[in-house]
């Protein structure tokens, strides 16, 4: 079959499947955020936290339950690594260095799942099961807890209430996250994702030297990596492992799991405001960016520069041929457009615009369709922004869902597409700027460059995958990634939980003439411009160094 058309056929496969989980997930979750009832596992939880789940909470408050609880679970796995030499079940690795297990706890937590280590060679089957798989849980529950409340500022009125963060998170963790990643587990293990708590095994030799390889609990573990877009890996290579990811089959349901919550949502969404319309504008905007980068990836993968891409049938470095040019673009796309991480290819190895089109799905804000919760609490605020644009051409008080966006609400989502940037330049110019960064790259020139400001973009937006020609485990890039990580995991939700109860402070303002229909496709056309060219604005000056610059001259 030609490669191009079967790229095709595996994204039509991939959005009619989409399409058929949407209705039921996003009403499920809707019935789950909703409720006033406690299953009974739920609230052996709560009494042994110690939290009364049906008190509820202002944005302060919301916001304290958020940090305290990520705070103690940076601790928690930052010990589990440190200490890891001690434990049972480490596989003889030694503890983790302080830089490292500091990196990997902020990244994990924060939802990012940045590796700056070989998995297979660093992490035994505790600090893996007990650890990681465990916060890629909670920290997928978070995001959805967060975006849950903003959406609640929207539904309510005169009261500045948002919910419960405890109950929130406990109900993602066991209702939602917990039943999916069960059935997916079985379905990757039915379909050659291993699934042990195996030692280390010789399997061979190559170039006078040992093969060796560890097993695991991967695929429980590759199951929640998916769903929750986190994106850490078992094992280094990713989801390009075998182990991980063994057929065309597994690749692509691997993507169906890492897209299927974020573009559910939207579903949630606009049951919770009471409108579906209006969730379905959101996915709208989400579907027409997804698939729109998903043409351009597979246009510069399949583009036929050079004559080994001609031969090839398309730019085949880094890609495993089991899985093809035109699924490595739909995973490179899915993955960095939401805050996933995954990979079954080798970014740096794409070409130099196709590494670009990675970059900027990462620098829109990951929001089309987004990570678990975060991408919906992404794309809301880009909402504003653009109602507040509307409301600047027409000379009229912008509103949204029946609430006045003034200046209180624009300074809070301003704050919010503002901060990302700033950390990503301003951490990627002192890394360009010191000597000893530099060392770091294996590149020169605009590659060298991409292969920075794609590590900054992907720590600050807490995606996680890499331009891996780049060494990372140094303690300039542990230090500063892992708080590029956590402040751009949880600065933007302190503007989030500000806004939603500013907003639930409001009385609804009654729909007029005048008003500004969000649920039509005028305003899914003006939300795509605005979040195009306000990226656009912000990035453009960093790409054409790189990425642009890279292709261009290719």
């Amino acid at each position: 079959m030609d490669p191009v058309l079967a790229g095709v056929l595996q994204l039509l496969a991939l959005i009619a499947a989409l399409a058929l989980a949407h209705v039921p997930l996003g009403a499920c979750m809707a019935r789950v955020y909703s409720s006033d009832k406690h299953w009974r596992v739920e609230k052996w939880i709560y009494r042994g936290i110690g939290v009364d789940p049906d008190t509820e909470m202002r944005w302060p408050a919301y916001l304290r339950g958020v940090l305290a609880f990520s705070a103690v679970s940076v601790f928690f796995l930052y010990l589990l690594q440190r200490f890891q030499g001690h434990l049972p079940g480490s596989l003889g690795f030694k503890s983790i260095d302080p830089d490292q297990a500091f990196n990997t706890a902020a990244s994990f937590v924060t939802n990012t799942n940045w590796q700056s280590y070989y998995g297979e060679q660093t992490m035994g089957h505790v600090v893996q099961t007990a650890g990681l798989a465990v916060q890629n849980f909670v920290s997928a529950a978070v995001g959805i807890a967060v975006a849950v409340a903003l959406v609640r500022g929207f539904a309510r009125s005169r009261t500045g209430e948002l919910g419960n963060f405890w109950s929130d998170l406990v109900r993602g963790t066991v209702r939602v996250l917990l039943p999916l990643s069960v059935v997916a587990a079985i379905v990757l293990v039915a379909c050659g994702v291993i699934q042990n708590f195996s030692g280390i095994h010789e399997v061979g030799r190559f170039m006078g030297g040992q093969q060796q390889w560890n097993g695991g609990a991967v695929a429980s573990q590759e199951a929640i990596k998916e769903i929750g877009t986190n994106g850490g890996g078992y094992f280094n290579a990713n989801s390009a492992h075998p182990f991980e990811n063994p057929t065309p089959f597994t690749n692509l349901f691997e993507i169906f799991l890492l897209l299927v919550i974020p573009f559910s949502l939207t579903r949630t969404f606009g049951i919770m405001v009471g409108s579906r319309k209006q969730g379905y504008a959101i996915l709208a905007t989400m579907v027409t960016i997804w698939v729109g980068f998903i043409a351009l990836m597979m246009w510069t993968e399949f583009a036929h520069h050079g004559p080994a891409p001609q031969i090839a049938g398309g730019a085949m470095e880094g890609k495993e041929t089991r899985i093809g040019v035109g699924a490595s673009s739909i995973f490179a796309v899915s993955t960095t457009l939401t805050s996933t991480g995954a990979v079954d290819s080798f970014h740096s190895s794409f070409t130099g615009l196709g590494g670009g089109i990675t970059m900027l799905g990462m620098q829109l804000g990951e929001i089309a369709p987004g990570g678990t919760g975060s991408g919906l609490y992404g794309m809301l605020i880009m909402a504003v922004i653009a109602v507040f644009i509307a409301g600047l051409m027409v000379g009229r008080t912008p509103e949204y869902l029946g609430k006045k966006i003034g200046t209180r609400e624009i300074k809070f989502a301003a704050c919010y597409i503002l901060i990302t940037p700033a950390l990503v330049l301003v951490f990627t110019a002192a890394a360009m700027a010191l000597p000893t960064p530099a060392h770091s790259m294996t590149n020169t020139g605009a590659h060298g460059f991409s292969e920075i400001l794609y590590a900054y973009t992907s720590a600050g937006n807490n995606n996680g995958s890499a331009f891996a020609g780049l060494n990372a485990d140094t303690q300039w890039f542990n230090s500063t990634l892992g708080l590029a990580m956590v402040l751009g995991r949880f600065l933007p939700m302190v503007f989030v939980l500000a806004l939603a109860g500013s907003l639930a402070e409001q009385k609804p303002v009654p729909a007029t003439a005048g008003t500004l229909r969000t649920e039509k496709p005028l305003f899914t056309g003006l939300l795509v411009g605005a979040i195009l060219i306000i990226t656009g604005l912000t990035y453009f000056p960093a790409l054409a160094l790189g990425p642009l610059a890279e292709g261009l001259a290719s």
